[in-house]
């Protein structure tokens, strides 16, 4: 039996394994990380399977259909997501016409509104919520008459004319039994389509463990994905793909780890570092971390070989992170940041506008924090509510959500647009401030001195240049 693991078509290049789904400013394209994992299980469960990536390969409907028609799987999983959902329903009806199969939709969107879903499109057979590593295979199982359906923990599908939802799977805690997701990549993708703005390139992205322990109302991973409980690959396992990386994939420059927040267990963060250390394997990486890490995890993770840390430092107003369960404190993000500037470690810092509180005064108060802070990147965004999150179920009771329609999220640019109208602060507002921060802070004087002097390297100097390029011609557009 065959499956298909696919990145649909859609009309902008976006990124759908991103947090930040819509078309990028500055020629990021992410890995297909999630349809990546599954596809190594299924493969080392004895089935037959494929990785099709049709955004990076510019491929539209017609030609993506008949790729899967070449390949002829007995089961599509379909990564979806809230903007292009509507899109990959109807990708999914067209797909039906014109060829037999079972499909199975995955992703955030659909694991938090399964039943909404399966209603608005009757050619979807399966939505597998969740983490649906070993879901697919279940659901294979059930294909080929070894399981029944209700048997099969984490999917809603059919029953007549019912839709049912099964209990939810218990996420994965053996995660040292997950397939290395860069041996997927190296099979059936071509790193080179992929880029992050941030990275040096070619890079690949990579997981050392799953869920988040923290209670930020706004992140939606944690809340309709991979949860709460934090899970964690061990250090020797996580270095032994940092060597197979090494050996197999010598054009990779930069390993980003792409957990939630890397520093949870600070301790497996260190023995990672010393064992990077004792290897020898001169690799530059990058993670995703909070503003608590202390000086001597930091200067480990320096010596071993860390470039650059993204910071969800969120807001300058310590009341609007109390608001979002932030949990962290400006001192905090300032000790952080003084401790990473001291060590020579990158800080890409991301602040958001539009938080529940937020009031023109409060984002600016923002602003100042960050020019403080003084970050050598930084991402001013709205806040959006992912259908989900608390963030969404707050704005959804008090009204705030002003678009109806899933496709009305992204604008006519392919941007996230603002989704909220506060009584004291309207979405033309929210994205307005959003842009003139952004230019303000990356046309500082003292800000591109910075720049220049410290990113003296040739790849640098071409990261940068890319990524100022193409945040250029989002601004262009946006005045249209």
């Amino acid at each position: 039996m065959k499956i298909l693991f696919l990145n649909t078509p859609f009309k902008f290049k976006i990124s759908r394994a991103s947090r930040w789904v819509e078309k990028t400013k500055s020629g990021t394209l992410y890995m297909p990380f999630w349809l990546a994992y599954a596809t190594g299980v299924a493969e080392q469960k004895g089935y037959e399977v494929k990785l099709l990536d049709a955004i990076a390969n510019d491929y539209d409907f017609e030609t993506t259909i008949e790729e899967i028609k070449r390949f002829s799987p007995s089961l599509v999983v379909i990564d979806t997501t809230t903007p292009t959902i509507y899109s990959d329903l109807e990708f999914v009806r067209q797909l039906k016409k014109e060829y037999i199969c079972k499909v199975v939709l995955v992703g955030p969107h659909v694991s938090a509104l399964p039943e909404q879903t399966m209603e608005k499109c009757k050619e979807v057979d399966f939505i597998a919520r969740n983490e649906y590593d070993y879901t697919i295979v279940d659901i294979a199982d059930y294909l080929k008459g070894k399981k029944k359906l209700k048997d099969i923990d984490g999917i809603t599908y059919r029953s007549g004319d019912l839709i049912v939802s099964n209990k939810d799977r218990e996420p994965i805690k053996e995660l040292d039994q997950l397939p290395f997701v860069s041996q997927i990549y190296k099979k059936y993708l071509d790193i080179r389509d992929y880029r992050y703005a941030l990275a040096k390139h070619p890079m690949v992205q990579i997981f050392t463990s799953r869920g988040c322990i923290f209670r930020c109302t706004f992140c939606t991973l944690p809340q309709t994905f991979t949860g709460r409980i934090f899970r964690a690959r061990s250090a020797e396992n996580v270095v032994r793909e940092l060597e197979w990386i090494k050996e197999n994939l010598p054009e990779v420059k930069e390993i980003f780890i792409e957990d939630d927040t890397f520093t949870i267990d600070k301790e497996r963060v260190v023995k990672i570092c010393d064992l990077i250390i004792k290897k020898k394997l001169n690799i530059t990486w990058s993670a995703n971390v909070r503003a608590d890490v202390p000086y001597e995890v930091l200067k480990k993770m320096k010596e071993a070989g860390c470039r650059i840390l993204i910071v969800g430092y969120e807001s300058g107003n310590q009341d609007i992170l109390n608001k979002i369960k932030k949990g962290v404190t400006l001192e905090m993000a300032e000790e952080f940041t003084k401790n990473c500037k001291k060590l020579g470690i990158k800080i890409f810092g991301c602040f958001m506008i539009g938080l529940p509180g937020d009031t023109k005064e409060t984002i600016m108060q923002t602003f100042e924090f960050a020019k403080k802070l003084s970050p050598d990147m930084v991402f001013f965004q709205q806040a959006v509510p992912f259908p989900g999150t608390e963030f969404f179920e707050w704005c959804k009771k008090n009204g705030y959500i002003r678009v109806h329609r899933w496709n009305q999220w992204l604008d006519v640019n392919g941007q996230l647009d603002c989704i909220v109208d506060y009584p004291n602060l309207k979405s033309e507002e929210i994205c307005k401030l959003r842009d003139e921060l952004m230019v303000k802070y990356y046309t500082n004087p003292k800000h591109i001195l910075y720049t220049i002097t410290h990113n003296l390297d040739i790849d640098e100097m071409k990261r940068l240049f890319k990524a100022g390029k193409d945040f250029l011609k989002y601004l262009m557009r946006r005045k249209k």
